[in-house]
């Protein structure tokens, strides 16, 4: 990690006594993620996915230690995409869990550069310092190991038939991590950077 920008965000959440939040954005569909499973032999699994489907978009952040140690997931579902009001939104309510100075952690996403979410961010300065992630590392962010585990786990091969089915599953699957630390702890691991 020598002179990699997030090693500076890690020494920098360190000196400051601050957390590290990483955030990220993924949508969910009625059309389910299809994963491996077990069947009868000759008895091939058939799911039945609805005609028109309609999708609900994602942000998620954990809050962690500069250590890795310590995890707690946030999430907050909308319909339809993301846009930059949801992201100043989600900013302002992380800012009644933190107990800290922040430095989140994020990609470029153009709603993140956005000037509403650049005006939102610049009110927060007195608790909040911006890290950019690097171009195309997607595996530098823990949040993108959590969207796969929803996939995998609470989503997979079961088509919903409708968005509140899918989001009352998406947040069960939230809590379930955060009750569940060592998966959360495991999701920091998979990026190297703790």
């Amino acid at each position: 990690m020598g002179q990699h920008p997030l090693a500076r965000g890690k020494k920098n959440a360190s000196k400051l006594n601050a957390w590290l939040c990483f955030l990220d954005e993924t949508g969910f569909s009625q059309r389910p993620p299809i994963r491996s499973t077990w069947a009868l032999r000759g008895h091939t699994p058939l799911i039945k996915e609805p005609f028109n489907w309609q999708r609900l978009s994602g942000i998620g952040a954990i809050f962690t230690n500069p250590k890795g140690r310590v995890s707690r997931w946030f999430l907050s579902v909308h319909k339809g995409g993301i846009h930059k009001h949801q992201v100043g939104r989600f900013l302002r309510a992380l800012k009644r869990h933190r107990h800290k100075r922040v430095i989140l952690v994020w990609d470029r996403l153009p709603a993140h550069r956005s000037k509403h979410v650049q005006e939102t961010i610049k009110r927060f300065r007195s608790w909040l310092k911006i890290e950019w992630l690097p171009a195309y590392a997607p595996e530098l962010n823990p949040v993108e190991p959590l969207w796969d585990y929803i996939d995998d786990t609470s989503l997979a091969n079961t088509p919903l038939d409708n968005l509140e089915q899918i989001r009352y599953r998406v947040i069960k699957c939230i809590k379930k991590v955060n009750r569940q630390p060592k998966i959360g702890r495991g999701f920091l691991r998979y990026t190297g950077l703790f």
